[in-house]
């Protein structure tokens, strides 16, 4: 018996990785997940599959290797390896043992990913091939990086370094694993932020949260077994086998879903009857154009789940006219710190907010989930030690939100002047800044104006990006805009980039600039603003490509302006 046994009744309750033999006794032979391996003669796609008895044995086989190697509870431990079967086996046999995956988005680049692995200090590494050279070879690019490291698996052929592989945990005669009996508040896992308004940092999950994560997306949301899921964004995925669902891997980059192929996605649909799916605004965006200049339709479809950043009325509005007609399509408000803490389904959006958004009133990101809490405070970018009553704002006013409950995380790993600055302790409790603005209704939603570190601070007040972007974006012409200042706060000059839709990209600038300008006249919040520019292509986020990076912006104009003087 392994080490970590002790109760049966606390794994069932705590451990995250807890569903999934649950799940492989109620459904052995269901598909647990489908990924695509390439494609016949005829172009038509193969696909290889776990079912759910396959899946938890297989865990069962590699958390026997893990613990072979020193890979035990509470070890940290990178895992590099892309989407695939090896990664969804290798993510619960980490959980069954009770070590810490460490998951980073591998689009970052190198130099800010190997920053990211120093500052977790992990001791074991999981990666494929490519990974691992990496990490023999990081001395020269960043040293220190993997000095940790003292265990090693290696997911394909193994080359010049040392260490286990996958095939060796693989070939071994199958066994079952008692899994470790986590506890709610243990760590279960570093996830890291996409660094959209700084340094992408570590944000630690426990089980406990895992597990009211998997409990608000079968309550809150109606997943659950028969479905067959369709997750674009890797992490999502793991949600999957938890709610005993179908994971079908879709064949694309995970870090470019604004450049994925639509026929792909389409394909997977029809091929797998994709009952629900997980996709980022930009996502859905290129898909939805393409299915609906194409006249296509996904009756199998739903529920479809997107997030990552304010998702446009028009891209709902598209992507729900290709779904089943009772089909939904949730947005749910919150970060990797905290998510879910809202939501708001996509009918309420087309036919009852999405005037007074189009009016600079914000974006409404719904009513708060049940146990979870929101506030808007005074903005402040100082650290707040303790909660105290007299920082809440009005309801109404415009203020920087925080929240608390069971999704919310309590720390970044070893950053204490981040959680310092991100946490306000309330007795025995604490509140999550968000990083955000907005206000709440009468009704108890949260209407989200933007970044609280992209508002523009003028000698007239403060200009949020949200309310502000919002009039310029109704232009037939703007496929999105971005609101940024020149200059230093509380002088700041405000401007309107815009990215034009790719039909209109050589427009006559000037006869659009004046349409711009009326445009801001019309209403008070964007009177101010009579400077716009054109970029090519918006700078976003490597997680969603969605998030617009106006911290890189705001250079481009200086740089612009500056040589256009």
């Amino acid at each position: 018996m392994s080490p970590n046994a002790a109760n049966t009744e606390q794994v069932t309750l705590y451990n995250v990785a807890a569903h999934l033999p649950k799940m492989a006794e109620q459904q052995p032979h269901m598909r647990a997940v489908v990924f695509p391996t390439g494609r016949d003669k005829e172009g038509r796609v193969s696909y290889s599959h776990y079912t759910y008895q396959q899946l938890n044995q297989t865990c069962d086989k590699i958390a026997h290797g893990l613990e072979s190697v020193g890979i035990r509870r509470g070890t940290k431990t990178v895992l590099m390896v892309k989407p695939s079967l090896d990664f969804f086996a290798l993510t619960f046999a980490l959980f069954k043992v009770g070590a810490v995956p460490v998951m980073i988005d591998p689009g970052m680049g190198i130099k800010r990913m190997l920053h990211c692995l120093r500052t977790t200090e992990a001791e074991g590494f999981v990666g494929i091939p490519l990974a691992q050279a990496l990490r023999v070879l990081s001395p020269v690019i960043l040293p220190g990086a993997f000095k940790t490291i003292k265990s090693v698996v290696t997911v394909g052929r193994r080359l010049f370094w040392g260490g286990a592989t996958l095939q060796n945990f693989l070939d071994q005669p199958w066994k079952p694993y008692d899994m470790a009996t986590t506890q709610p508040e243990e760590m279960a896992a570093i996830l890291f932020t996409t660094g959209s308004t700084g340094p992408a940092k570590g944000v630690v999950y426990t089980h406990g949260i895992f597990n009211a994560q998997v409990e608000y997306m079968r309550s809150r949301f109606g997943f659950g077994p028969g479905d067959i899921d369709l997750p674009t964004f890797p992490l999502f995925a793991l949600f999957a086998p938890a709610l005993g669902m179908t994971a079908i891997i879709p064949d694309m980059d995970p870090t470019k879903p604004a450049e994925v192929d639509p026929t792909k996605i389409a394909e997977a649909i029809e091929n797998q009857g994709v009952t629900t799916m997980f996709g980022s605004p930009a996502l859905l965006n290129r898909v939805g154009r393409y299915g609906e200049a194409h006249q296509m339709s996904f009756p199998s479809v739903r529920r479809v789940i997107t997030a990552g950043a304010p998702v446009a009325h028009d891209n709902l509005e598209r992507f729900r006219g290709l779904i089943a007609e009772e089909g939904q399509i949730f947005t749910p408000y919150g970060a990797t710190e905290s998510l879910p803490v809202a939501a708001i389904e996509s009918r309420e959006i087309l036919e009852d907010t999405r005037e007074q958004s189009a009016q600079g009133k914000g974006i409404c990101v719904g009513k708060s989930l049940d146990g979870v809490t929101m506030r808007v405070i005074k903005i402040s970018d100082d650290p707040i030690p303790e909660w105290s009553d007299d920082l809440q704002v009005d309801q109404g006013k415009v203020g920087e939100i925080i929240v608390q409950g069971p999704v919310v995380t309590r720390r970044y790993y070893n950053l204490p002047e981040a959680t310092q600055l991100a946490k306000i302790q309330d007795g025995d409790n604490f509140w999550h800044r968000m990083g955000d603005v907005g206000w709440l209704d009468e009704q108890g939603r949260m209407w989200f104006y933007g970044r609280k570190k992209h508002r523009v601070e003028t000698a007239d007040g403060p200009m949020f990006t949200v309310p502000c972007e919002a009039i310029f974006n109704q232009h037939p012409k703007v496929y999105r805009s971005a609101l940024v200042g020149l200059g230093n706060a509380p002088n700041q000059k405000p401007v309107i980039i815009v990215e034009l839709e790719p039909e209109h990209a050589s427009t006559n600038k000037d006869q659009l600039f004046a349409e711009l300008k009326e445009l801001s006249q019309k209403h008070d919040h964007t009177r101010s603003i009579d400077l716009f520019m054109t970029h090519p292509s918006f700078p976003v986020d490597i997680r969603h490509n969605a998030k617009i990076f106006r911290e890189k912006l705001t250079v481009w104009a200086s740089k612009q302006l500056g040589s256009a003087a």
